[in-house]
């Protein structure tokens, strides 16, 4: 099969979607599909020999991030010239409501159209006055994938129709399999814990994220810090992302600043490393997320997890069964929540087994299958399922109601 991906923001900065996509193609190319996926970047971005460059992206304020997007008049013309050179079975756009290279590209596309919606945001204003817009665009789409129970809920009250959840994918054996890095780890992880260590000796915390983008609670995490390092001192934190570092601990007492290391943009073998070495996962996010990749990561690299009770970090959890969640921005819970798991091996022992567990319907084996029969129904049937009058075939697609 031939399939065209559009990405809507910026390769040049990894995120969520990013990635997503990225390890969707890597999946579809090694069943032997036939991929080109169509994103922003800079000229002198490094690309995967998949991935063909739609230009420049420019920042604008987006979903209470800064998303990195391009449109106009020249990325409609690459994005209707990618189009006729690829002649693909499948468009599959992400973020078509997004004033990016989806809406664009959902535009200019004939035949078989999926769309995934990423987005979790149930007060969007500038989504609902941008519907007459974007309706014409979003008739085309043939089948909608939201990658969450949330993101679903905002692309039927702002949009109206319907979508199929698929979750977003991870290579649970790639975290599984890393190797820990010994610097990264705890005395008690290592083994070395002497006679004078023990519960209060502490452990090492693990963050991954943006460290200057408020929603992604670094500075919750901060807070809580002192309370968590004035029960157990030799607690560790490592924090890998870009941002400014002096500005991230500024609100620490100087003396506790040493316990925070920055590791700085990581790569993806790191990353995995990173999440097999930590004593404790934490997400301390506050808002703004459909679904919480992270955290199935770090599941899948045998983390225990610890995140803010956003509602799509519950669901990613199994309401607290695969990993605990404490009162979103509330930092005294979450120091109170770290230092009694950092306190009981046995507990975290407990979430290694349930989170290795659960992430297992968040392979790439299960959600690549998904997705690849929304693509064979649009492409081998799209004439009788949109005139099916079965209602649950309909609605599991998203497919538009007379």
């Amino acid at each position: 099969m031939k399939i065209g991906i559009v990405c809507p923001y910026s390769w040049d900065v990894p995120g969520g979607v990013q990635f997503h996509i990225r390890d969707l193609a890597a999946h579809l190319i090694r069943l032997g599909h036939e991929v080109s996926v169509l994103a922003p970047a800079d000229d002198d971005t490094p690309l995967p020999p998949y991935v063909v460059s739609a230009g420049r992206a420019v920042p604008v304020p987006y979903n209470g991030s800064v998303a990195r997007l391009n449109f106009g008049f020249l990325s409609a013309a690459r994005v209707r010239r990618w189009l006729h050179e690829g002649t693909f079975d499948v468009i599959h756009i992400h973020e078509p409501a997004s004033p990016s290279l989806g809406l664009l590209a959902c535009w200019a596309a004939q035949g078989p159209i999926v769309a995934t919606f990423h987005t979790s945001n149930p007060r969007s204003r500038a989504m609902i006055a941008a519907y007459p817009i974007l309706q014409p665009a979003l008739e085309k789409i043939s089948a909608r994938i939201a990658v969450s129970e949330y993101a679903r809920r905002t692309l039927v009250e702002h949009l109206g129709g319907d979508a199929v959840v698929i979750p977003n994918g991870v290579d649970v054996g790639f975290f599984a399999g890393a190797e820990p890095r010994p610097e990264w780890q705890s005395e008690e992880a290592r083994g070395t814990v002497g006679a004078g260590g023990g519960r209060r000796a502490g452990g090492t915390i693990g963050f991954i994220g943006r460290i200057d983008e408020p929603r992604k609670g670094l500075p919750v995490l901060m807070k809580a810090l002192p309370g968590i390092l004035d029960a157990m001192p030799e607690t560790r934190l490592l924090v890998a992302g870009r941002g400014d570092e002096d500005e991230a601990v500024e609100s620490l007492p100087e003396e506790m600043r040493s316990r925070v290391e920055f590791l700085g943009m990581v790569s993806d073998e790191d990353k995995a490393r990173l999440l097999r070495s930590v004593d404790l996962y934490v997400a301390p996010n506050t808002g703004g997320e459909s679904f919480g990749i992270i955290l199935v990561e770090a599941m899948s690299a045998g983390a225990p997890v610890l995140a803010s009770d956003l509602d799509a970090f519950a669901q990613v959890l199994d309401q607290g069964e695969a990993g605990e969640l404490f009162a979103n921005e509330d930092a005294d819970a979450l120091a109170d929540a770290a230092v009694r798991l950092l306190g009981d091996p046995a507990r975290r022992a407990e979430l290694r087994a349930r989170g290795s567990a659960h992430v297992r319907r968040y392979d790439w084996s299960t959600v690549g299958a998904d997705i690849l029969a929304v693509y064979e129904t649009v492409t081998d049937g799209a004439a009788s399922v949109a005139a099916d009058p079965t209602p649950r075939l309909r609605a599991r697609l998203g497919l538009a109601r007379d």
